[in-house]
């Protein structure tokens, strides 16, 4: 399941960001890439658990904390600490599939990555290649959108970002631990989700074709919730 969520940061918020990365200091990728992942990324990062990495990290934490979007697509357990990469002319990240279990710096803690999520920080005019190519069930999509916009998809997904041949593309990435783990599960109750709140633009909320429906996502979220 391949997920839009528009607007997700606020202009502001972009511009507050992309300030803050003007003067990162910005190191090789391939420092937290895992053995295979390392063979296949050229990129630059922002350091983990860095004091420019944790104020970022907070502006999109508050914002995934505001989106009913993103909870309902990812059904979030733990969100590992954001992090900030770029990709400079020449670069790119070949064909991969992210490391299953990540320790998360500082915190004595591992997660294991159900969901992955890119954020776009830099608007697509301003660069030319750099898609996320994210190929699962569903088909080979390329994602390339508005700056503040981000995709949510399986960590399942092989996936690939295009060489840049123009500008540079900065971005926000980032991995959930679902409270339902099957990619399979998580779209259904994200359609039911979706099909609820449409049920409810037209009907009152104790209809009971709206009873219904909201009892039965209720009920195979309880039958499916790891916690």
């Amino acid at each position: 399941m391949l997920v839009r969520i528009p607007g997700l940061l606020t202009p502001e918020e972009v511009a507050h960001c992309r300030d803050i990365l003007e003067a990162a200091a910005w190191v090789d990728g391939r420092a937290t890439a895992g053995a295979q992942a390392a063979l296949a990324k050229n990129n630059l990062q922002v350091p983990e658990n860095t004091p420019t990495s944790r104020e970022l990290g907070d502006v999109v934490l508050r914002a995934l904390g505001r989106s009913p979007i993103f909870s309902s697509a990812a059904l979030p357990l733990r969100v590992y600490p954001p992090m900030f990469n770029r990709y400079d002319v020449g670069m790119e990240f070949r064909a991969h599939v992210d490391n299953a279990i990540r320790a998360v710096p500082g915190a004595g803690m591992r997660i294991r990555a159900d969901v992955s999520s890119t954020l776009f920080l830099t608007p697509p005019e301003d660069y030319e290649g750099g898609e996320l190519v994210i190929q699962d069930s569903y088909g080979e999509q390329a994602v390339k959108f508005a700056a503040g916009d981000m995709v949510v998809y399986p960590a399942t997904s092989l996936h690939h970002v295009r060489p840049i041949t123009r500008g540079s593309r900065w971005g926000c990435f980032f991995w959930t631990q679902s409270m339902v783990k099957d990619d399979g599960q998580r779209a259904m109750l994200f359609d039911l989700d979706m099909g609820i709140i449409e049920l409810r633009k037209s009907l009152p909320d104790d209809h009971p074709g709206v009873l219904a429906v909201t009892a039965t996502y209720h009920n195979l979220l309880r039958r499916w919730t790891e916690m």
